[in-house]
């Protein structure tokens, strides 16, 4: 799996590309829509973003005997109504659902019964675990190339090398995780972005920021917590990442007549 690449490499890399400027309303929209249908099947809905999100089918609305037929109607639900297909993973697990769901992508169904947990689990290059990245490259670090490396490497050994993270990578490699499905779970973090179609002078982003800064300020007001830090994130013309964040020592009072 890689993940996206920005659209002004992908310009450079294939410039006969045809580019098709997002419409965010229109997927926010349709978004809205195949979460109406997964409501039909389950309160227990958690969104990770418009086009995806875990659901907690244990027992379901409409009375179906498996996950899998919960799955299967779904899907058909959503092509027949929204003329869209959808792919979907089934597994006890969380994450064993998230690798499930994109394992015959587009458009697929994979499911992962807990007697397969190994059979599929084991093999898998261990880049393929949710939030663990390259580990096996990573200078310094223990060389562990698949999921049954890793499950043959003891805790302490994973803790030291990778500190608090290393007993989730434990829990990974014996197909453990106790993560439920949460409803309505808060906002962490609002973000805005924008891409330049071409290289910008350092000293010409001030209003570029300003206007990222006002987007980011209206989305905000559609959440009831306030923010406590701010971060600006800036990529050079060589994808090197800057950061910078400021946390306020105050915090601002609301006030309510």
């Amino acid at each position: 799996m890689r993940s996206a690449i920005p659209t002004v490499r992908a310009e450079r890399l294939c410039p006969q590309a045809i580019f098709v400027a997002p419409d965010f309303a229109s997927y926010r929209a349709v978004s809205r829509n195949v979460m109406e249908i997964f409501k039909r099947h389950t309160g227990l809905i958690e969104p990770l973003s418009l086009d995806e999100a875990y659901l907690d089918v244990t027992e379901n609305k409409t009375g179906l005997p498996t996950a899998t037929l919960v799955a299967r109607t779904i899907r058909d639900q959503i092509r027949r109504e929204l003329d869209l297909t959808a792919s979907a993973g089934v597994a006890p697990k969380k994450f064993l659902a998230e690798l499930a769901s994109d394992w015959r992508k587009p458009d697929g169904l994979f499911v992962i019964r807990p007697e397969d947990i190994d059979a599929f689990l084991l093999p898998l290059p261990v880049g393929r675990l949710p939030g663990v990245g390259k580990v096996g490259e990573k200078p310094g670090k223990l060389k562990v190339e698949t999921v049954t490396d890793l499950r043959g490497v003891d805790l302490p050994a994973l803790e030291h090398c990778f500190g608090t993270y290393g007993r989730r990578l434990h829990e990974l490699a014996h197909g453990i995780d106790d993560s439920e499905v949460v409803p309505d779970r808060p906002t962490q973090s609002i973000s805005v972005e924008d891409t330049f179609e071409q290289d910008v002078l350092l000293a010409e982003t001030e209003p570029m920021i300003q206007s990222l800064a006002e987007k980011l300020w209206a989305a905000s007001r559609q959440e009831s917590r306030i923010a406590r830090t701010v971060v600006l994130k800036m990529k050079t013309s060589e994808f090197k990442v800057l950061t910078r964040s400021h946390t306020p020592s105050f915090l601002p009072a609301r006030v309510r007549s």
